[in-house]
C-alpha cells in the first residue's frame, strides 16, 4: 500500500497550522489545490472513466435500498428506471434519501473485491502518514487513525437531502469531499451546503476541482439536486475520518 500511496501527493505549498484556526471556529473548511495539479487530474480521468459505478438510491428506511451495477439499471425497461426516480424524489420530500452514482472504494477493499487500482490509491493516501498528519494539524484531533473514500458521480436529477452523518459505533469524527470536476458552475446544483438551527443555508461550497472540502460530524448538510442542463457530472471522493479503523 504505501507504493501505491506514493503515487498522489499532497501540494507542497499547503500549511494545514494556517487553517487550524479557521477549522477550530467554523468547524468545516474548503480548501482549494489539495493535491499537485498533475496528481489530480489524473485521479479525476481514473474516476471519470471508472467502469466500476452502481447506481446507488436510499427508496425508504427499512434496508430496501437499491444498489446496482450501473450497467444492470441501465438495461432496466425505461418506465421501470423513471418509476424509480420518481419515487426517490417523491419519498425525499420529507425524509433522508439520496440517489447517486457511486464506486464504494473502501468496503470493496476491505471485503476483498477488485477496485481499480487509481482508486485504490486513493484509500492509500489518505492512511499514509502525510495524508493523516495533514488531518490531525488541521483540526488538532490526535484520535484520527483511519479515513475511507467512497467515489461518487451525480447525474442530472441526482440529490442528497439532509442529515447530520451521525452513526453510532463507526466512529466518525469528520466528513470529507475532494472535488473532481473540471468545471461547475452554481446553478448547475450539486452545492455542499451546510444547514443552521432554522434549516437556512449558513455556508454552501461549489464543486471546485481539487479541493477538499472537511467539517464536523455531526454536522446538518445536504448536496443540492443537480440540474437537467449541468454541463458535466459532478464527480468526487467523499469519506469519514474516523477514530478507529474498520475490524
Amino acid at each position: 500500500m504505501a507504493g501505491e500511496a506514493s503515487r498522489l501527493r499532497l501540494d507542497s505549498g499547503l500549511r494545514p497550522a494556517n487553517y487550524a484556526p479557521v477549522f477550530k471556529q467554523y468547524e468545516r473548511l474548503h480548501i482549494p489545490g489539495i493535491l499537485v495539479p498533475a496528481d489530480a487530474a489524473a485521479l479525476a480521468g481514473a474516476v471519470a472513466g471508472s467502469t466500476a459505478w452502481r447506481r446507488s438510491i436510499r427508496q425508504s428506511d427499512d434496508g430496501t435500498d437499491l444498489d446496482i451495477p450501473i450497467d444492470e439499471y441501465t438495461a432496466l425497461d425505461a418506465a421501470e428506471r423513471d418509476a424509480l426516480e420518481r419515487r426517490a424524489h417523491q419519498t425525499a420530500r420529507d425524509a433522508f434519501r439520496y440517489m447517486f452514482d457511486t464506486v464504494r472504494i473502501g468496503q470493496d477493499l476491505d471485503a476483498g473485491r477488485p477496485v481499480e487500482p487509481a482508486l485504490a490509491a486513493w484509500q492509500a493516501f489518505v492512511n499514509d502518514a502525510p495524508f493523516l498528519d495533514f488531518l490531525r494539524t488541521l483540526t488538532g484531533d490526535d484520535r484520527i487513525v483511519y479515513c475511507d473514500a467512497m467515489a461518487t458521480r451525480y447525474l442530472p436529477g441526482h440529490f442528497l437531502t439532509a442529515h447530520d452523518d451521525a452513526a453510532p459505533g463507526k466512529h466518525r469524527l469528520y466528513a470529507y469531499v475532494l472535488n473532481l470536476t473540471a468545471r461547475w458552475r452554481a446553478d448547475w446544483g450539486g452545492i455542499l451546503m451546510f444547514l443552521d438551527e432554522e434549516d437556512h443555508v449558513a455556508e454552501g461550497y461549489t464543486p471546485s476541482f481539487n479541493a477538499l472540502n472537511i467539517f464536523r460530524v455531526p454536522q446538518r448538510h445536504a448536496v443540492s439536486m443537480v440540474a437537467p442542463y449541468a454541463g458535466e457530472p459532478r464527480l468526487s471522493i467523499t469519506g469519514w475520518i474516523r477514530s478507529q479503523a474498520p475490524s
